[in-house]
């Protein structure tokens, strides 16, 4: 069939709901000012509204630093708008990459196929008898070895 190969991974911070769909996370913008009030919304909830990426500048008070933010709107186009039509922002740059490619340093200076491949290769790999710290990290590494269940924690310090 058409889908030969294709390989699907639940994207960071991703989580199937009771129906069996995709939910993703954002954070709730009200009247131009972003809260730390987190909605997961489906796919087709999410065409509805005006989203902002996660890396868009913020005031100390949470207001966008500039006066048009780029955003995709209904129907996925891409725009700018004022902040004050936005409905919602990324919780995080890495919400629409697998743990697996959010793990490639430098990501997105990184060629698509190339990533890709990092990304498969990764996913295959074997683990170490004796492990080794990466020597660039990109924050997931820590989270990935506890959520794998392979990684002894104590529980205080010493």
């Amino acid at each position: 069939g058409p889908n030969i190969g294709l390989i699907g991974s639940l994207a960071s911070y991703g989580r199937v709901n009771a129906f069996g769909f995709v939910e993703t996370p954002y954070r709730r913008v009200t009247d131009g000012i972003v809260t730390d009030e987190v909605d997961y919304l489906t796919a087709d909830e999410e065409d509805r509204f005006v989203i902002a990426q996660a890396n868009a500048g913020l005031t100390e008070d949470l207001h966008f630093a500039e006066d048009r933010v780029l955003v995709r709107r209904r129907g996925g186009e891409v725009d700018y708008v004022p902040g004050d039509d936005v409905d919602y922002m990324d919780v995080s740059p890495r919400q629409m990459v697998s743990v697996a490619t959010a793990m490639i340093p430098f990501l997105e200076h990184d060629d698509a196929n190339r990533a890709l491949m990092g990304a498969n290769m990764m996913r295959q790999a074997v683990p170490l008898i004796k492990s080794e710290a990466p020597l660039v990290g990109t924050g997931m590494e820590y989270r990935c070895a506890t959520d794998a269940g392979d990684v002894l924690k104590a529980e205080k310090d010493g």
